[in-house]
């Protein structure tokens, strides 16, 4: 069924209409619905042939394999709940899908004039719809969504149900994969989420519940900076889990509908961008100045006001002609810098705030703008500038609440799957009733081994019983091919990744998210946050001190 994005196509003689448009007729709109069978790389395709005779079940797990980025070393898990009920939740296999996926493939393994129908697996499929009725007969099983877990650990396992269908784990490797990218965008927000808290209370901030602490500190503005649509969606609730502050729409809609938000998830206010303040020309930027604040007499109102001179803005217009306006006004005026170095030009506007405005000093010492002005940095900031934008605030007497941030490609796009090596790998096949282990380990990369056999993910407190000869160790260190140990335990000894099917799955901190088409247990939104957050953050205040 079409789920909001998809995979059918018309061709162009389909599409033809008979409105104007001239003599061949106008183009009717594309109607795009999902088809699984075409959501995998093309040599998944051939690979039901490539596995021993007599293989039943294949097994397989996603970790990530550490990060490219200095002092990550755990990911926050989000995002999967999205593709399962996008993507596989229910009946995914059709006759019609199946034909469409027949056509393409053949073409597509052709040779350019000649079709090779040869390739598809079209029985596989038809048994599919035949047996499950067009359900997928795998189980999933998944850390919570939110939840904080070191680097190198299992996050995720796939198996099939049906030994007839051993191929299909590895032909839903590609989509679940794709979980790399929620999850990296999450444990991106979440670190800067660290920095900002760390700042605050190093700077005297003393309310943490929502609107106030880090809740609305960086605010997302990347719909425009992403690659898709979904990109926007997908990655935008990511940094939701995190903070409640965006003005990418879509973010809003997939929490709400994959992840059963009540409400919108994340909020905004009204705002001016360049073009609402230039149109009033230089000589007139003092009067759309003057206008944000009377059209919006209350509440929250932010202002770009680098159109011609941030300094001048500040100290001439905001901070003596409007000061009245500002100070009497029901509400907080935000001013938006957009250039400039934001180490230096974000210091020098607050100072100069503060000589205007006055300020009042934190229990650190610090100085804080009155409730109603602030400043918004939406330029050039990542996880890099944050830390030193606010370190610069706080060696120049600033407090860190004196500021937000805005944030766009650097949020949403400015990562990859290798942010965080995320992979997946078999780790143990069943051929003719008996299960082995599987693993790879090249000579050319020790970083790529994979771990071997049944995985579960527990706490080291609760995994006893084992000695230290039990422990993992490489292939280097053991002279043995594949490595030689059971227990990948985490640097910091809190969990372990428990192999050769020797943990115990009552103690495995996986969930069996997905069953034959159907899902057992969906996370809501507000518990995601509440997984993720960090100590004395906003999702973590009593409910009662939270604004509604």
């Amino acid at each position: 069924g079409n789920k909001c994005m998809g995979s059918t196509v018309k061709t162009p003689g389909e599409q033809k209409g008979a409105g104007a448009g001239g003599a061949s007729g106008s183009l009717a709109p594309v109607e795009w619905t999902d088809n699984i069978l075409l959501l995998s790389d093309s040599y998944k395709v051939s690979h039901y042939m490539q596995y021993p005779k007599g293989t039943q079940y294949v097994y397989s797990y996603f970790e990530s394999r550490g990060s490219d980025r200095e002092g990550w070393t755990e990911v926050c898990f989000y995002g999967l709940q999205y593709y399962l009920r996008r993507y596989l939740e229910g009946v995914v296999v059709t006759k019609e899908k199946i034909a469409e996926a027949e056509m393409y493939y053949a073409d597509h393994f052709g040779d350019g004039t000649t079709p090779n129908p040869a390739m598809f697996y079209k029985k596989g499929w038809e048994h599919i719809l035949k047996k499950h009725g067009g359900k997928l007969p795998v189980v999933i099983k998944a850390v919570p969504e939110g939840m904080v877990i070191p680097c190198k650990q299992v996050l995720l396992t796939i198996t099939n149900t049906d030994p007839e269908c051993f191929w299909l784990p590895n032909y839903l490797e590609t989509l679940l994969v794709q979980v790399w990218y929620p999850m990296t965008v999450a444990t991106n927000s979440r670190n800067q989420k660290i920095s900002i808290h760390n700042y605050l209370e190093k700077t005297g901030n003393e309310g943490w519940a929502i609107p106030g602490g880090s809740a609305l500190k960086l605010h997302d503005f990347g719909f425009r900076g992403v690659s898709s649509v979904e990109s926007a969606a997908i990655g935008g609730s990511a940094h939701l889990v995190n903070f409640m502050g965006t003005d990418t729409v879509a973010s809003m809609l997939c929490a709400h509908r994959y992840y059963g938000a009540k409400k919108a998830a994340g909020v905004s206010i009204p705002a001016s961008e360049h073009s609402t303040i230039t149109s009033w020309g230089e000589k007139g930027e003092v009067d759309a100045m003057r206008n944000m604040l009377e059209k919006y007499p209350t509440g929250v109102v932010a202002c770009v006001s680098d159109s011609f001179d941030i300094f001048r803005a500040c100290r001439d217009y905001w901070g003596t002609e409007l000061k009245a306006q500002v100070e009497q006004r029901q509400g907080l005026l935000v001013i938006r810098p957009d250039s400039g170095d934001p180490m230096e030009v974000c210091a020098q506007i607050i100072g100069i705030l503060c000589e205007k405005f006055g300020s009042t000093t934190t229990k650190t010492g610090h100085k804080l703008l009155p409730p109603f002005v602030r400043v918004i940095q939406g330029d050039g900031v990542d996880y890099e500038t944050i830390p030193k934008i606010l370190q610069n605030l706080m060696d120049k007497g600033f407090a860190a609440d004196n500021i937000a941030f805005g944030s766009g490609g650097a949020l949403l796009q400015k990562v990859n799957r290798d942010t965080f090596k995320c992979a997946f790998k078999c780790c143990e096949v069943t051929v003719d009733g008996k299960a082995r282990d599987v693993f790879k380990d090249p000579a050319t990369d020790p970083g790529k081994t994979s771990k071997k056999g049944r995985l579960t993910l527990q706490l080291a407190s609760d995994t006893t019983g084992f000695t230290d000869a039990d422990k993992y160790k490489s292939s280097k260190d053991s002279g043995v091919q594949g490595g030689q140990g059971f227990l990948h335990y985490s640097p910091c000894g809190k969990y372990v990744t428990v192999a050769e099917n020797k943990g115990d799955a009552a103690k495995d901190i996986m969930i069996e998210v997905f069953r034959d088409g159907n899902m057992p247990k969906l996370w809501t939104f507000d518990e995601i946050r509440a997984r993720a957050d960090i100590p004395n953050g906003p999702f973590s205040q009593p409910a009662s001190t939270e604004a509604a």
